[in-house]
């Protein structure tokens, strides 16, 4: 909601906890609550901007005024819920398939037709390469300097300075071969080369039914 133009893609799992007659039922009615929470904070956004603008002193809610008008044109693109048996192959396969479907549309994604400067492929190969090779450790962690001197360590990215490896590590957190937490102070100098590591420590901390887990635990 905060993010301009944005899209998203709902998915339901658990598919295979439900009668087929519930799995529609329950798109529907994500879907209704999804239309409804947009109409709300758009009824708020108004609200709010009504009040500010009708205030005594206006000129002193300048910078809030220009935060909620931002907000406000902040254009929110919801495509249909997809609902997916995690347990099942083919789901997943169908599930990729869609994403792939949408990202490729130039209309939600003007940008996917942008051509890139070579240094940017060039630059994914070889974090492509750091990753996969021996001495990478299993978390993929690397500190943000140490990568720049690693990369730099190629013949062709001799030059690359830091200021560029930062916007190319942008878009390639944007497109998901790499994380890079660049707004967090504490991770802002860590570059996570394996994406997969982190889903599978989420994976171990953030599950189905933790809480009961845990309290089955003598």
């Amino acid at each position: 909601m905060r993010v301009p133009n944005s899209v998203v893609l709902p998915v339901g799992t658990h598919v295979d906890c439900c009668r087929e007659e519930e799995v529609e039922e329950k798109r529907r009615d994500i879907m209704a609550r999804i239309a409804a929470m947009l109409a709300e904070r758009k009824s708020n956004l108004a609200h709010f901007i009504d009040n500010l603008e009708a205030s005594e002193e206006p000129e002193f809610y300048v910078d809030q005024w220009e935060r909620l008008k931002e907000m406000e044109s902040c254009t929110l693109t919801i495509l249909n819920l997809v609902a997916v048996n995690c347990t099942d192959r083919c789901d997943i396969k169908k599930l990729e398939a869609t994403i792939l479907e949408h990202v490729k549309n130039e209309e939600l994604f003007p940008e996917v037709v942008r051509v890139l400067p070579p240094v940017y492929r060039q630059v994914e190969a070889a974090i492509v390469d750091i990753a996969r090779s021996e001495e990478m450790a299993d978390h993929g962690m690397m500190d943000l300097q140490y990568l720049l001197s690693k990369l730099s360590q190629c013949e062709h990215l001799a030059n690359l300075g830091r200021e560029l490896l930062q916007d190319i590590l942008r878009y390639l957190h944007r497109i998901g071969l790499v994380v890079w937490y660049e707004e967090i102070k504490h991770l802002e100098s860590t570059v996570f080369l394996q994406p997969t590591f982190l889903i599978t420590m989420f994976k171990l901390l953030v599950r189905y039914r933790l809480v009961q887990q845990l309290e089955n635990i003598s």
